[in-house]
């Protein structure tokens, strides 16, 4: 059975959790899945289908996710791709879709990965460093904006799309 892998960069967990969700559903619809730090992931050649996803601080991609990508690229274009951020909190979170940082949208063409799915983050008060993100965590930021059941029902499309696209 082909392996997907869903790689993950972040600091505080909430993308590792988004992660595990989507290798879950993954798992659940009789795929192979491998949940590791992008920061682990020295190659994807054993896997038929990658998912990367990163935190968005400051409207950047973590640094691990974006070197995987450009390690990879080669490999990546070779085999389906879905990339994945969560970050923005607040009201509204939820429903609204960011852009990926320049650098990593022109991975993602290079790559040729299918559009990248927004979700919402997860900030707080409590696991928080840093002056800015602590001002940040005591507003209307503060919180879990991670729609779980839009995240499950990704993870499940995206399972459909691995089954059709790679020959099982």
């Amino acid at each position: 059975m082909p392996a997907v892998l869903v790689a993950y960069a972040g600091r505080h967990g909430g993308t590792r959790q988004i992660a595990e969700v989507i290798a879950a559903e993954l798992g659940e619809s009789g795929l192979s899945v491998d949940v590791r730090d992008a920061a682990d992931v020295a190659g994807v050649d054993d896997y038929a289908a990658v998912i990367v996803g990163s935190a968005l601080y400051y409207h950047r991609w973590r640094p691990e996710a974006v070197r995987l990508l450009e390690r990879n690229a080669r490999a990546l274009a070779e085999r389906p791709v879905w990339l994945f951020h969560s970050g923005p909190c607040g009201p509204g979170a939820a429903t609204h879709q960011v852009s990926l940082p320049a650098n990593v949208a022109l991975l993602a063409a290079r790559i040729d990965a299918e559009r990248t799915a927004t979700f919402g983050g997860k900030l707080d008060p409590a696991t928080v460093r840093g002056l800015i993100p602590r001002l940040m965590a005591s507003g209307r930021r503060a919180g879990d904006f991670r729609d779980w059941d839009r995240i499950k029902a990704w993870a499940r499309d995206v399972g459909r799309r691995v089954r059709t696209r790679v020959a099982l």
